[in-house]
């Protein structure tokens, strides 16, 4: 992969320029419809039967996993191969749940069907059904896309900047070494990083967490007022309140549904059987997103000098093998397309892709290094962007040690 050293900003427009053996100029970014027409014509139709195929298929694998949790593991008479199997249930049900989820994004974008009817309620069962509330989050993730990658107006994983860090030397603080000295301690980091995977979408949900500040449709909103479940939160639109409510109706009916179910089993059948799987998905979930918009080479921009594709474009492929490609439906591995045309349905979106990476040369990002370690170490080294003295405009990781 070509590795990122600067961004230009030459005649209006950011230009990315890379380094392998050596560096050399880059023309300037295509414009959006110049890499459209890179793309077959097709890839942009979605197939009704066969985006409900998948949905009938992702169903009948979570359905299978359940019967079979419920049929055979209370049958394991000894007590850790039955915690092992309850284990093992939860981490794959919870890919399966990631799967489904995904269908319900393709949903939010529209890229499900042409039948905008069927995309909302398909979308809003499915993501019900994971305690997701489908209108909210299609709201505030398609402003994540129309802004990806600006520092005032993203919704998602916008960095903290460095001049905003306190700078002060370390100190006593009431008779103890100063905590600041063990930000980076190996074991500081893992126990943040677990509390981010395990935590990281709530706060999302309830306080907008990790968004642009300038990116509310309310910008007198108080804090408590910055929740995904209020329909008068500062984050949507007055016009967009009753879809809210219709997303918190979904999300009571699941709740009422798993009540019941812990009182027709127990509650701690119902904790293994949706409690578990639910939080491997947003495990998941947070990972994909943090790693997509999250790397030491790719960039951000200050409103100013930020546009679409530039911000299309700092996003990077992954590869998550078998999983990420027939499991979790490509959106590990087909993520800058995605964010280029959201409309494209994930089964389209490798041949999308392969098509576009003629045209876009050393603009497209693609890490094929370990999913799982590129996390850790990601989480370690991408803590904070500072502005990039040669590339006005820009904001680039901090170096570690820097």
């Amino acid at each position: 992969m070509a590795t990122v050293t600067q961004v230009e900003v030459a005649e209006g427009a950011p230009r990315l320029r890379h380094s392998l053996e050596k560096t050399s100029p880059r023309p300037a970014l295509p414009d959006i419809n110049t890499i459209r027409k890179a793309i077959p014509a097709h890839c942009f139709v979605p197939s009704t039967a066969r985006s409900l195929g998948y949905v009938a298929r992702d169903l009948a694998m979570a359905g299978t996993l359940t019967y079979a949790a419920l049929s055979f593991i209370p049958l394991v008479e000894n007590p850790v191969y039955r915690t092992a199997a309850w284990m093992a249930y939860g981490f794959l049900q919870g890919l399966v749940g990631v799967g489904i989820w995904i269908l319900a994004h393709e949903c939010g974008h529209g890229a499900f069907s042409v039948h905008r009817a069927l995309n909302d309620v398909v979308g809003w069962v499915l993501h019900s059904l994971l305690l997701v509330p489908f209108f909210s989050w299609k709201f505030s993730h398609a402003r994540h896309h129309r802004f990806t990658g600006n520092m005032e107006k993203d919704m998602a994983f916008v960095p903290a900047v460095r001049s905003e860090q306190p700078s002060h030397p370390h100190k006593l603080v009431l008779g103890f070494i100063d905590p600041e000295l063990f930000e980076d301690a190996p074991i500081v980091n893992l126990v943040k990083l677990v509390g981010h995977q395990l935590g990281g979408w709530q706060l999302y949900l309830f306080f907008n967490a990790s968004a642009g500040k300038d990116s509310l449709q309310n910008k007198d909103a108080k804090w408590w007022r910055l929740s995904h479940f209020d329909p008068f939160s500062g984050v949507f639109r007055p016009n967009e309140a009753l879809y809210i409510a219709i997303s918190d109706l979904g999300l009571a009916i699941v709740a009422a549904g798993i009540w019941y179910g812990a009182k027709a089993l127990d509650w701690q059948t119902m904790a293994l059987l949706y409690g578990v799987p639910y939080l491997w998905v947003h495990h998941w979930l947070v990972a994909i997103t943090y790693l997509h918009h999250t790397h030491q080479e790719l960039p951000h921009y200050d409103g100013k000098s930020w546009t679409f594709v530039a911000g299309a474009l700092a996003t990077v492929d992954r590869d998550f093998g078998f999983v990420g490609r027939h499991i979790f439906h490509g959106i590990i591995d087909t993520h800058v397309v995605h964010h280029l045309f959201s409309r494209i349905p994930f089964y389209h979106a490798e041949e999308a892709t392969k098509a576009i990476k003629p045209l876009l040369g050393d603009l497209y990002h693609s890490d094929e290094r370990s999913f799982m370690g590129q996390l850790w170490n990601t989480w370690n080294t991408c803590k904070y962007v500072e502005k990039d003295p040669s590339n006005p405009g820009a904001m680039r990781w901090v170096q570690q040690g820097s």
